[in-house]
C-alpha cells in the first residue's frame, strides 16, 4: 500500500513511517525543508517538501496515495477538510492523530481525575473543544467509499524510530530535574496521565490501517502514573534519590507556558484503550514508563 504521512520528520510521524515501511508499505512523507528531506531519506521515506498550507502539494499527495495519516497537527481543520474532500468517494483510508489532552482537566496537580473509555461522553475544556469537534467530523465522514478513523495517544515515551527521537513530557521533566537537581511536580503531583510506549503506539497505527473498521476511535495507553511518580523516577535516574519538590502553578507556567503547565503537566488525562485491545488484538509489550525512565533509554 502507498501511504502519505504529514509530519514524517516528527516523533510520531517518523516512527509510524518507519514501522509501515518495515511492514512492507511504501511511504511518502511531508517535510518542511531540504534539510529535513535529507534526514528522512535514510529511513526509506520518500520526502515531499512542503507544509500544511501547500494545498496543491497535499491534494496531489493524497490523490496518489492509498492511505493518508495526518500526524503533523491535531487541530488544523483546514488540512483535514482538504484531505476528506480529496479522498471522498475513492475507497481510501484517512487516519487522524489526536491526543488525550481532549479529556484533560484543570487539576493543577491537586487530585486524580476521571477515567475515560472510548464510549465515555466528552465535555472538553475550551482549549480542546475544537479538537473534539474535528475528531467527530473525521469519524462522521466515514462511509462505504471512505474509511476514516482517529487514534488518540496518551503521554508517549521512548526513543523515536525515525528522524526525531524525543517526545515532549518526559524530556521536559528530565530537563527540569537537571536544572534544579531534584524532581519537580506541580502541587502535590497527584494528577495522573495514562501513557504508551512509542513502539506499542506505532503497532496500533499499523493494525488500524490493516484491520480497523471505518468510523473507529481508539485511545492508546498501557498504564498510568501520577506526575509525582514520574518525578520520583526521574530523580532516581539522575542520582537524586527519588527526592521531589512541589512547584506552584506560576512557577510551572514560567517553565512551560500556560498550556504546557495547566493543560498538560498539571492536568489529569486518564483513558483506557478498551476498543483497540478487543477489536484489533492490540497487546502492548514494551517496558513501562517508570522502567524506561529508570533503567531504559533515558539513562543515556
Amino acid at each position: 500500500m502507498k501511504v502519505f504521512i504529514t509530519g514524517a520528520a516528527g516523533y510520531i510521524g517518523g516512527s509510524v513511517a518507519v514501522t509501515l515501511i518495515k511492514a512492507g508499505h511504501k511511504v511518502a512523507g511531508l517535510v518542511r525543508s531540504e534539510k529535513r528531506a535529507r534526514q528522512v531519506e535514510p529511513f526509506g521515506i520518500e520526502p515531499v517538501i512542503g507544509d500544511l498550507t501547500d494545498s496543491a502539494v497535499l491534494e496531489r499527495s493524497a490523490g496518489s496515495a492509498d492511505a493518508v495519516f495526518n500526524v503533523a497537527n491535531s487541530d488544523n481543520r483546514d488540512v483535514v477538510d482538504l484531505f476528506l474532500n480529496v479522498m471522498q468517494g475513492t475507497g481510501k483510508t484517512f487516519i487522524q492523530s489526536s491526543g488525550t489532552s481532549i479529556v484533560a482537566d484543570l487539576a493543577d496537580g491537586e487530585h486524580p481525575g476521571k477515567i475515560y473509555e472510548e464510549t465515555t461522553p466528552l465535555d472538553p475544556l475550551p482549549l480542546r473543544a475544537g479538537r473534539v469537534a474535528l475528531n467527530d467530523a473525521v469519524l462522521a465522514a466515514s462511509n462505504a467509499q471512505l474509511r476514516t478513523m482517529v487514534i488518540c495517544p496518551s503521554l508517549i515515551y521512548g526513543i523515536g524510530l525515525g528522524a526525531s527521537s524525543d517526545s515532549m513530557q518526559v524530556p521536559w521533566m528530565i530537563e527540569l530535574a537537571r536544572k534544579h537537581a531534584i524532581g519537580r511536580h506541580i502541587g502535590p503531583g497527584e494528577n495522573i496521565w495514562s501513557n504508551v510506549h512509542i513502539n506499542d503506539l506505532v503497532d496500533l497505527y499499523v493494525r488500524a490501517l490493516q484491520d480497523a473498521p471505518g468510523g473507529a476511535f481508539y485511545y492508546a495507553e498501557n498504564g498510568e502514573n501520577s506526575m509525582r511518580e514520574l518525578a520520583e523516577a526521574v530523580s532516581r535516574m539522575l542520582g537524586h534519590g527519588g527526592r521531589t519538590q512541589r512547584m506552584t502553578v506560576e512557577e510551572a507556567v514560567a517553565e512551560w507556558g500556560e498550556g504546557g503547565a495547566r493543560y498538560t503537566m498539571g492536568s489529569n488525562s486518564r483513558v483506557r484503550a478498551v476498543r483497540a485491545r478487543q477489536e484489533l488484538g492490540w497487546s502492548p509489550s514494551a517496558p513501562s514508563l517508570l522502567d524506561e525512565v529508570e533503567r531504559g533509554c533515558y539513562r543515556s
